[in-house]
C-alpha cells in the first residue's frame, strides 16, 4: 500500500543484512536447541545460585508435564506473575512446551489490576511469587483460576542465603507469608520435583499459535491484551541477536535486571540469552549498587535497559569503585535516551549504548541506533531487516522525508492483534501496516525521529506542541535529574505546559530561573506556564513516566 524507499539500508554495511532467514519453529525451540550446543554453559546466575542450561531444560520439561496434568491444554492461559528469579525462566519455557500461551502479570499488580487481567485473559492457572499471593487469594473467586502454583525467592536461593531470607525479610518488614496448600494451591518446589521428564508433545504452529498474551503498560488507558506467536517472537529475538553481531554464542553474560513480565526484558534479554547460549546474571530488582557490583563481579558484556537506569549509575557517587569495562553493548529503550546519559555511560564504561524503539504490538523492537556504525543523536535509528516504516498524515497518506505524522511499521514482528478486542485492533491497522499513535519523521539518511506521542500532544491556542521536546531541553539544565511535561487545561489557550521537575541532590532552581532558561531554547508558546517540584516522578518498574497519572491528578485538582 505504501511504498518505502529504504534509504536505512545504506547504513546497513557489510555485516547486516536486508533480510534474514527465519526457522519456522516455536519459540521453546530455542531451549532445545541451546542446550544441544551449550548444555554445560551456566543458563542463570541467581544470587549466587547456577543453572547450567541442562539443568534448566530439565526443569522446564517438568514444568510442562506437570501444567499438562493439572489440565493445561493446547491454547490454555497461564499467568506467570514473577520477579526476575531461575522460577520465572523455567515457568516461561515451561508453559509454552505444555502449549499454554503465557500471560506475563506484574507482581506490583493491585488487586483491581490483576482481576481485570485474569478475567480477560481467563488464566487456568497461575504461578506466582508467595509475596503476592495474599492478592491472587484475594481475586481468586471472581476468575477462571482452577489452580495457583506458589514460589519464593528462598527456594532458588543458595547456601546460607535461603536460610537468612526470612531474617532479612523481618529486618526490611517485609510480610511473611504463611500458606496452606491443597489440591488447587501448589508449592512450586514441590510440584516441579514431582515432574515427569517428558512432557507430552505438542504441535504449535508458529506463524498463528500464540505464544503470549502481553498486556500494555496502561500508560494511556486499560491495558488491553497483545496477541503475540511463537513467530512474532522468534522473529524479534533473531533479529536482535543479528543486530549485536559481534557477540559470541555461549560466551556473554547478560544483565538481567529489566522485568521479564515486560515485553522489553523478556524479549531483549530472556529470549535473546537462550536463543544464544548467554549467561543471565538474575537480579529480581533494580538497585544501583547490585548493578554496579554485578557488573563488577560477573564481567557484563551485555546491559540492556531503561535511561533511568543508566542514568542512576552513572550518578552514583560510589561508582569508580566499580570496574564497568567489561561492557560491550547496551541497547536502552522504553523511554527517550538523553545524550548527556548516553555520552557519560560510554565514557565511564568504554561500551556502546544506543537508543532503540518499539512497542508491545512489534515483540518489542522495530528499530535502533546502530551499535557499531553511524548514530545520529535524538534518533530512534534505523528499522530493523525485515521491517519498513512510513510516516502517515491525519489522512493516511505518505508523507515525504521531514514532515511529521504518525508512524506507522510493517514487519514479521509485529501482533496478530488485541485479544477479544476486533474493533480496536482494526483502528490501528490499515492493511499490514501498524498504527503505532508516535508522531515523528524520517530524515534524508533514513533515520527516524520520534516527536512524541500522539496522546500526549499538546494543542494551545492551535498550536501543536510536543512535551519530548520541552523535556529534552530540560534535562540538559545541569541541575535537573528527571522530568516530565503534559498539557492542563487553559481557560484562553485551550491547554497550556505543565513541567513536573525532580531536582538533583543538593540543588535549587526557582520558576523564574526555569522560565529564563528555557526561553533561551523554546518558542515562547513552548515554555511551560506551570512548573511543580517533586522528589520523584510516577514511572512503570522499567522507568516510563506514567504520564496518565499526572494528567489524572491535575483533573482532580481541577474537580473535572
Amino acid at each position: 500500500m505504501y511504498l518505502t524507499n529504504k534509504h536505512w539500508l545504506q547504513h546497513y554495511g557489510d555485516e547486516l543484512k536486508e533480510t534474514l532467514d527465519y526457522e519456522d519453529i516455536p519459540l521453546h525451540q530455542f531451549l532445545v536447541r541451546t542446550t544441544q550446543k551449550h548444555g554445560n554453559v551456566i543458563a542463570m546466575d541467581f544470587l549466587g545460585k547456577k543453572l547450567t542450561y541442562d539443568e534448566f531444560y530439565l526443569s522446564a520439561k517438568k514444568c510442562a508435564s506437570q501444567l499438562q496434568k493439572l489440565g493445561v491444554e493446547k491454547g490454555d492461559r497461564v499467568a506467570i506473575m514473577l520477579a526476575n528469579c531461575p522460577q520465572a525462566m523455567i515457568s516461561y519455557y515451561g508453559a509454552l512446551m505444555a502449549g499454554a500461551i503465557v500471560v506475563q502479570t506484574n507482581p506490583l499488580y493491585v488487586e483491581r489490576e490483576l482481576a481485570h487481567q485474569l478475567t480477560d485473559s481467563h488464566a487456568k492457572v497461575i504461578i506466582c511469587l508467595d509475596m503476592v499471593y495474599p492478592t491472587v487469594a484475594k481475586v481468586r473467586a471472581n476468575t477462571s483460576l482452577e489452580h495457583v502454583i506458589v514460589t519464593g525467592i528462598k527456594d532458588y536461593l543458595p547456601f546460607p542465603k535461603n536460610l537468612l531470607f526470612p531474617l532479612i525479610q523481618r529486618k526490611n518488614k517485609q510480610p511473611i507469608v504463611r500458606l496452606q496448600f491443597d489440591s488447587t494451591t501448589h508449592s512450586f518446589s514441590k510440584w516441579l520435583e514431582e515432574g515427569d521428564e517428558e512432557p507430552s508433545a505438542v504441535d504449535i504452529n508458529p506463524k498463528e499459535d500464540l505464544a503470549l498474551l502481553q498486556y500494555t503498560g496502561g500508560t494511556t488507558g486499560l491495558p488491553k491484551g497483545v496477541m503475540l506467536t511463537h513467530r512474532n517472537l522468534t522473529v524479534n529475538t533473531q533479529q536482535c541477536k543479528h543486530w549485536i553481531y559481534k557477540t559470541e554464542d555461549g560466551n556473554e553474560r547478560m544483565l538481567a535486571v529489566l522485568p521479564f513480565f515486560h515485553v522489553y526484558g523478556m524479549t531483549v534479554v530472556m529470549n535473546l540469552a537462550v536463543l544464544s547460549g548467554f549467561t543471565c546474571i538474575l537480579l529480581p530488582k533494580f538497585d544501583v549498587k547490585s548493578v554496579l557490583k554485578s557488573i563488577d563481579k560477573h564481567k557484563i558484556s551485555l546491559f540492556p535497559g531503561a535511561p533511568p537506569m543508566y542514568r542512576a549509575l552513572i550518578h552514583d557517587p560510589t561508582r569508580e569503585k566499580y570496574n564497568l569495562s567489561s561492557i560491550k553493548a547496551c541497547i536502552s529503550g522504553a523511554a527517550a535516551l538523553p545524550l548527556d546519559t548516553q555520552e557519560t555511560f560510554e565514557h565511564v564504561t568504554g561500551g556502546k549504548l544506543v537508543e532503540g524503539y518499539g512497542l508491545t504490538e512489534t515483540s518489542p523492537v522495530a528499530l535502533a541506533n546502530l551499535i557499531w556504525g553511524e548514530r545520529k543523536n535524538g534518533s530512534i535509528g534505523l528499522p530493523w531487516p525485515d521491517t519498513e516504516v512510513v510516516i502517515l498524515s491525519e489522512e493516511g497518506e505518505q508523507l515525504d522525508i521531514g514532515e511529521i505524522g504518525e508512524v506507522a511499521i510493517k514487519g514479521p514482528q509485529v501482533m496478530k492483534g488485541y485479544w477479544k478486542k476486533e474493533e480496536e485492533t482494526a483502528r490501528v491497522f490499515v492493511g499490514e501496516w501498524f498504527l503505532t499513535g508516535d508522531m515523528g519523521y524520517m530524515d534524508e539518511d533514513g533515520f527516524f525521529y520520534i516527536v512524541d506521542r500522539k496522546k500526549d500532544m499538546i494543542i494551545a491556542s492551535g498550536l501543536n506542541i510536543y512535551p519530548r521536546e520541552i523535556e529534552e531541553v530540560l534535562f540538559e539544565h545541569d541541575s535537573i535529574s528527571d522530568v516530565a511535561v503534559i498539557g492542563i487545561a487553559d481557560e484562553y489557550r485551550g491547554e497550556t505546559v505543565k513541567a513536573f521537575i525532580v531536582l538533583k541532590e543538593g540543588e535549587q532552581l526557582s520558576e523564574d530561573e526555569l522560565d529564563r532558561y528555557c526561553r533561551k531554547y523554546l518558542s515562547s508558546y513552548k515554555v511551560p506556564k506551570v512548573y511543580e517540584f517533586r522528589k520523584e516522578l510516577p514511572k512503570t518498574l522499567i522507568g516510563k513516566v506514567l504520564r496518565r497519572v499526572l494528567i489524572e491528578e491535575e483533573k482532580r485538582k481541577a474537580g473535572l
